[in-house]
């Protein structure tokens, strides 16, 4: 989960599962925050939502916070390891947007 295969990119919703995460949060927190910040458009679901966590625990990108408040609700925060990850996908996104961008500008000069 995560990656694909050949590409190396993260999904959507994993990504602003890290993205969230350089804060504590547990889920619910997650649901909310994540939805808002794509305004509506990214909704995650309590059952994907723990899978991924799950998932992204198991890979050490993410990880439990050991003491929690006293509602129960766990915590979660992104690991070392999570933020290497989630920088190289900060490159990999760069890295699409300029090459966008040189193509419709070539495409604008071609135009005029």
């Amino acid at each position: 989960m995560g990656r694909t295969a050949n590409s190396g990119a993260l999904t959507e919703s994993i990504f602003y599962i890290l993205l969230r995460l350089h804060r504590p949060a547990h889920g619910y927190a997650l649901m909310k925050d994540i939805a808002q910040m794509t305004d509506g458009r990214v909704n995650l679901g309590a059952g994907s939502l723990y899978g991924a966590l799950d998932t992204l625990q198991k890979k050490g990108w993410i990880s439990a916070l050991e003491e929690f408040p006293q509602d129960r609700k766990i915590e979660y925060v992104i690991t070392d390891i999570g933020k290497q990850y989630f920088e190289k996908e900060i490159l990999r996104l760069r890295e699409l947007l300029q090459n966008a961008e040189k193509v419709k500008e070539t495409e604008n000069e071609n135009d005029r």
